[in-house]
């Protein structure tokens, strides 16, 4: 009785703290708001959701069985499919569905104000993005570890099913650009960026060969030598920095930056995984959790305040960062931190085929999600404790405010947002920069911002160090989920091929693997090619069509759950999936139509594109401009016709699960659900002494 009352009292005082941190946050005008109200709001808000709602659909909604043999256990072959202590795959799962995402998104989007991009994050992750990373990975789990486009052929069937995985595998191309787009603008023309980054690719081959090779078996010797490297590597790309003759080796613009990482990601996806990736991906489980650790110890030591009012006048549409209203483009430009389509194919990919037990789904399908947003949390006020003159100096393109640094900090302090040449030039000297300027992308502001608040908190002589260590940092993400997403998008395609020819689907065949990885390195290339050449700094472009898409394929995997929800008998708890969803075709079909329909130049797609083409007839384009123009008239009409294409799959797949549903409620045939027998797990004593 006294544990039942004190456990109540806890929860209570959970409640009361989250929502005064929410009110604190939400309600505060005119005053600075303290950035630890972010941290005390986000930590209330996931606990209580984990501990209830997250308890409530894992018991009474999906029904999990502990008493359940998992397909790791079942079709254990020790390779694919191999039952694994829970921490080691929470640890894989993180590092394959943190990317960039929760970094850069709300760092756009506080162009908008605080306010709006924090408000989603926690209310999206927690109704939304946490349900469809739990729910996707329980249905793969009793699916044998399904894909999701697989799962919607045998669930929707042969319509739903084809949409699916057409539109998975494009989803995934304009997902990589987008990531090569921000990891480019962060190395521009700075040498210490570069060095630390190029740096990361040899270390991680180093650690493979050391735990495969040299010690086998080591991970602890091989996980110390991989982490003290890339330390070393921040530390050597200062000495490099300030060496002219090794300098020049690593200034390079944005184009021959661009070529380097398709190389690199097409050398990544032909490489074995275990020379490459698995220990990248492994190395940067240890950085990214460590620094998300070690910046939310800063911001409670230092309790920084936040500068960005909680909403600015850009929610009209005129942000020069991105264009667009608030409603759509803040759900949009926020995917990762609140809800991302690219997790379902984590959470239907190699994380189903490790559970060692169905109770481990919440553990790693919610909380891991929940921690993904918390790192969204984390780059939101990183970005807010920044003054917002500079904030917008740094992502605002040369295309927007002006190339000179004068024109550019009188544009930015007519929006009452002051900023001076002086004070700019101190930042990059500060941070080990020739210029902060017109870097947009996101990442170069969020370094600024972290390795401000650690070095308030840890050391102000170190604040170089401190912004490039954040830039590796990013970069570590970006690439993790870049050379990831190029293997999977190479599997994706050898399956397609294989049914044109089987051998092409065999994805040992090394002919197959050069022919698979070749199409979607230059598929992805191109569309980086598109960011780089793009005089306002491709992000304009880019961000909002990878945001449609993205969240495109989460609607896409809510509506496969949903389907077997209500397929299943569940229709009265379908609303866990069918409200996320119904949320998701709102705002993606609202974005599309946007960029579409609108006669914004910086909003749609085809209203750029015919200005663009009325400017060169005229000949009013400045030279630079004019060379490219042809170009990117023809991209934004591509941006046009993949954005009306995927919305178009979007909602025939919707409408075919609805036909499905109501097939299924009237008592006629459907597609049968795909879930395998009921067998009893014989790890259960095992599990239950550990």
């Amino acid at each position: 009785m006294k544990k039942s009352l004190s456990s109540t009292l806890f929860w209570i005082a959970i409640s009361l703290l989250g929502a005064a941190a929410l009110g604190g946050i939400a309600l505060n005008r005119g005053e600075p708001v303290n950035a630890l109200w972010f941290v005390a709001a986000a930590g209330c808000t996931y606990a209580l959701a984990y501990r209830f709602y997250a308890a409530w659909i894992a018991a009474k909604v999906l029904c999990v069985d502990t008493s359940r043999a998992t397909p790791a256990e079942r079709l254990d072959n020790g390779h694919d499919f191999v039952p694994t202590n829970r921490w080691v795959v929470f640890g894989h799962h993180f590092a394959a569905i943190a990317g960039p995402g929760p970094l850069v998104g709300p760092t756009l989007a506080a162009q908008f104000g605080y306010l709006p991009g924090t408000l989603w994050i926690l209310i999206g992750a927690v109704l939304g993005g946490c349900v469809q990373d739990m729910v996707t990975l329980f249905f793969s789990t009793r699916r044998n570890g399904r894909s999701l486009g697989q799962m919607a052929r045998d669930e929707l069937g042969a319509i739903g099913g084809i949409a699916a995985l057409i539109a998975t595998l494009l989803i995934m191309i304009i997902l990589i650009a987008v990531l090569g787009l921000v990891v480019v603008n962060a190395m521009k023309h700075s040498p210490w960026a570069t060095s630390t980054i190029a740096a990361t690719i040899p270390v991680a081959i180093l650690v493979g060969l050391y735990m495969r090779n040299i010690r086998p078996g080591r991970v602890l010797e091989g996980s110390l030598l991989g982490v003290v490297l890339l330390l070393l590597a921040v530390a050597g790309g200062g000495w490099i920095d300030h060496h002219p003759g090794l300098r020049a080796l690593f200034d390079h613009p944005a184009l021959p930056l661009a070529w380097m990482v398709i190389i690199y990601g097409f050398a990544a996806a032909i490489l074995p995984v275990w020379l490459l990736l698995a220990p990248r991906d492994y190395l940067s489980t240890y950085m990214k959790l460590g620094t998300v650790i070690l910046l939310a110890l800063a911001i409670v030591l230092m309790q920084p305040t936040v500068k960005m009012p909680a909403l600015t006048q850009f929610i009209d549409g005129s942000g020069p960062i991105f264009g667009g209203k608030l409603f759509p483009f803040a759900f949009i430009v926020i995917a990762c931190g609140a809800i991302s389509g690219f997790h379902a194919l984590i959470s239907s990919g190699t994380t189903p085929k490790l559970l060692a037990n169905e109770r481990d789904i919440r553990m790693i399908g919610y909380g891991g999600m929940a921690l993904e947003s918390f790192v969204a949390i984390m780059a939101m006020i990183a970005a807010t404790v920044l003054d917002p003159g500079v904030f917008f100096a740094i992502n605002s393109p040369a295309g927007v405010v002006g190339k000179e640094a004068a024109t550019a900090v009188a544009t930015i302090s007519s929006w009452g947002f002051p900023v001076t040449i002086e004070q700019m030039n101190l930042l990059a000297q500060q941070m080990g920069e020739a210029t902060l300027f017109a870097r947009t992308g996101g990442a170069p502001s969020l370094a600024v911002g972290m390795a401000s608040i650690f070095g308030s908190a840890f050391g102000q002589n170190l604040i170089a160090l401190w912004y490039h260590f954040a830039i590796m940092f990013e970069a570590v993400f970006i690439l993790t989920t870049l050379d990831a997403g190029t293997r999977v998008g190479r599997f994706m395609l050898q399956d397609m091929l294989g049914n044109i020819w089987p051998k092409l689907g065999q994805t040992s065949w090394y002919p197959s693997i050069l022919l698979s990885s070749g199409i979607i390195v230059a598929a992805w290339g191109y569309f980086l090619y598109i960011g780089v050449i793009d005089p306002n700094g491709g992000i304009n472009i880019l961000w909002p069509l990878f945001g449609i898409s993205n969240q495109i394929l989460a609607a896409i995997a809510l509506s496969v759950a949903t389907g077997i929800l209500i397929k299943s008998g569940k229709l009265k708890q379908a609303w866990i999936t069918g409200l996320p969803l119904t949320w998701l075709v709102i705002i993606t079909s609202s974005a599309a139509w946007e960029k579409l329909t609108s006669n914004d130049v910086r909003v749609g797609f085809l209203a750029a594109a015919n200005n663009l083409s009325s400017k060169l007839a005229a000949g009013t384009l400045p030279p630079e401009k004019a060379a490219v123009a042809p170009t990117l008239i023809f991209n934004l009409h591509l941006d046009a016709a993949l954005a009306l294409f995927f919305v178009s799959l979007l909602w025939l797949i919707v409408l075919d699960m609805l036909r499905i549903c109501a097939r299924h409620l009237n008592g006629k045939p459907v597609p049968p659900l795909s879930e395998t027998p009921h067998q009893a797990t014989q790890l259960e004593e095992a599990w239950q002494r550990d």
